[in-house]
């Protein structure tokens, strides 16, 4: 350790920020990219049909659910953390 900067310290705060700066949003937009089901469309295209409603599986639902709880729920411990230390 040098006497100017907390190497280890400084590790946390890059590993903090990339998962709360990138991995977050990452998440997010794997539960969009769930919600969309790029299946459905091609199974309709393939068909013939032509529908602007395609809806998702139960599963991909419950998957992009969970990917959307855990966003929500980082930002309430945000908030929490915030509020709390002040």
């Amino acid at each position: 350790m040098n006497q100017w900067i907390n190497l280890t310290a400084l590790g946390q705060i890059v590993v903090v920020g990339l998962l709360c700066g990138a991995g977050l949003p990452a998440l997010f937009a794997v539960g969009l990219w769930l919600l969309s089901d790029p299946r459905g469309r091609m199974r309709l295209a393939a068909a013939g049909e032509e529908s602007s409603e395609v809806h998702a599986g139960p599963v991909t639902v419950a998957a992009a659910g969970l990917c959307f709880a855990i966003v929500l729920a980082a930002i309430g411990w945000g908030i929490y953390f915030i509020v709390a230390g002040s």
